[in-house]
C-alpha cells in the first residue's frame, strides 16, 4: 500500500483513500476504547493517561479525516456493529488489565503499519510522511505506557505471585525471594513425593526414604540451576536491550528525543516542558539510553541479582526444605512416619510463610496459613493418588 499523490491515477487514488480510511477508522475506534477504559478506571493517574492517549488518537483521526477530504472523499459513518459491541463486552468481562494488553498489541500493530506506510509514501507527500512518522512514535509510546500499566505476566505459581508483589525493591531482596521460593518448592515437591510413594507402597520405609532423598537431590540441582540461568538471562536481556536502544539513539536521535518527550507527557508534564527535559537528557547520551530503556521496558540494571547468589540461595534453601519431610523416615516407618512427616511439613510450611512476612507488610499468620494450605492440598492429592496407584499395582 502507498500513500500516493491523488493525481497519479484513479487506481492509486482509490488505493490511497482505502489506506487513509483504514487509518482513520483505526484511530477513531482506538480512541473510543481508551475513553471506555478511562470511564471504568478508578485510579486517577491511570485514568489521566488513558484520556491523554484517547485525545492523541482523536487528533490522529482528525488529521486522517482532513486527508480524506483533500482526496475528495468523506469519512464513513461508524456504525455500532456487532463486532464493536462484542469487543466492548469482552473488555468489560475480561477486565481492564486484559483490555490494556489487547490495546498494547493493537498499538504495536498500528506503529508497524504507519512505519511501513511512511516508507512507501512518495516524495510529494512529505506532510504525510512527517505525520506518519509522528504517529508511529506516538503509537510506540502508547504501547510502552500500556505495557507499564498492565499487570505482569502470569507467575509460575501462586507463591511466585506473592513474591513478585512483595519482593524487596532493588538488588538486596532478590536472594531472599529465591530462598523463600526454593524452600517452599523443595518442601512441597518432596513432601508430595513422600506422600505419594508412601501411599503406593503401603508406607514402606525403605522406598519412601530412597525416593525422598532422590527428590531432594533433583529439586536442589534443578532450582539452583534454574535460579542461576534466570538471573543470568535477565542480565543478558538487559545488555541486549541497552545495545539496541543505544543503536536507535545513535541512528535516529531526534526520533528518540520525541519519543522520550512523549513519555514525559504521558506522565503529566506539559508539551514544552517535556521536550525541554528530553533534550536536556539527550545531552548525556549514556544516561539518555538508560532512561529510554527504563521508560520503554522498565529495565534497570540495579535490579538484577548476582547469578551465583541466586543459585546458592535457591539451591541451599531447596535442599533444606526438601529434607524436612523425610526426617521421620530415618527413625521410623509405617503410618506413624507418614503422620509425623505430614505434621512437621505443615509446621515447616507455616514457618516459611511466617518468615516471608518479615520482609513484607503482610500479617505473619496469614502468610503462614497461606503456605500451610498449599501443603495440605499437595499432601492430600499425592497421597490419594499413591493409594490409587498402589491398589492398581
Amino acid at each position: 500500500m502507498k500513500i500516493d499523490n491523488p493525481n497519479d491515477g484513479s487506481k492509486d487514488r482509490q488505493e490511497t483513500i482505502e489506506v487513509v480510511t483504514r487509518n482513520w477508522r483505526a484511530e477513531v475506534e482506538t480512541a473510543l476504547v481508551y475513553r471506555d477504559l478511562a470511564e471504568r478506571e478508578s485510579d486517577e493517574k491511570r485514568k489521566g493517561i488513558l484520556l491523554r492517549m484517547a485525545e492523541a488518537e482523536e487528533r490522529h483521526a482528525q488529521r486522517w479525516e482532513e486527508k480524506l477530504r483533500d482526496l475528495g472523499a468523506e469519512p464513513p459513518v461508524l456504525k455500532d456493529t456487532l463486532q464493536r459491541r462484542l469487543n466492548r463486552w469482552w473488555n468489560k468481562i475480561a477486565g481492564t488489565e486484559i483490555a490494556i494488553r489487547r490495546m498494547e498489541a493493537a498499538e504495536e500493530k498500528h506503529e508497524a503499519e504507519f512505519r511501513d506506510q511512511r516508507d512507501r509514501a512518495l516524495a510529494g507527500e512529505e506532510d504525510v510522511r512527517d505525520f506518519l512518522r509522528e504517529s508511529a512514535i506516538e503509537e510506540k509510546a502508547h504501547a510502552r505506557a500500556l505495557n507499564a500499566m498492565a499487570a505482569p505476566p502470569a507467575p509460575r505459581t501462586a507463591l511466585d505471585a506473592i513474591l513478585k508483589r512483595e519482593r524487596w525493591h532493588g538488588r538486596g531482596g532478590s536472594w531472599v525471594a529465591d530462598a523463600v521460593y526454593g524452600a517452599n518448592d523443595g518442601l512441597g515437591a518432596v513432601f508430595g513425593i513422600v506422600s505419594g510413594v508412601a501411599g503406593a507402597t503401603n508406607n514402606q520405609q525403605h522406598y519412601v526414604l530412597i525416593s525422598g532423598l532422590a527428590g531432594m537431590l533433583a529439586s536442589t540441582l534443578s532450582m539452583g540451576a534454574g535460579a542461576y540461568l534466570a538471573a543470568k538471562s535477565e542480565a543478558e536481556v538487559y545488555e541486549a536491550e541497552i545495545a539496541r536502544e543505544r543503536a536507535e539513539v545513535e541512528e535516529n536521535p531526534e526520533e528518540e528525543i520525541e519519543e522520550m518527550a512523549l513519555f514525559y507527557q504521558l506522565q503529566g508534564f506539559e508539551v514544552e516542558e517535556s521536550e525541554r527535559m528530553a533534550r536536556r537528557l539527550a545531552e548525556q547520551p549514556e544516561q539518555f539510553v538508560q532512561a529510554m530503556a527504563q521508560s520503554e521496558l522498565g529495565l534497570s540494571e540495579h535490579r538484577f541479582p548476582n547469578p551465583w547468589t541466586s543459585a546458592t540461595s535457591a539451591g541451599v534453601s531447596t535442599a533444606i526444605g526438601a529434607f524436612v519431610p523425610i526426617i521421620p523416615f530415618f527413625f521410623m516407618g509405617g503410618l506413624s512416619a507418614v503422620i509425623a512427616s505430614f505434621g512437621i511439613s505443615l509446621i515447616a510450611h507455616f514457618i516459611v510463610g511466617a518468615v516471608k512476612s518479615l520482609i513484607t507488610i503482610r500479617s505473619w499468620w496469614m502468610s503462614g496459613l497461606e503456605m500451610t494450605w498449599i501443603g495440605v492440598i499437595v499432601a492430600a492429592v499425592t497421597y490419594t493418588l499413591g493409594l490409587a496407584f498402589g491398589a492398581i499395582a
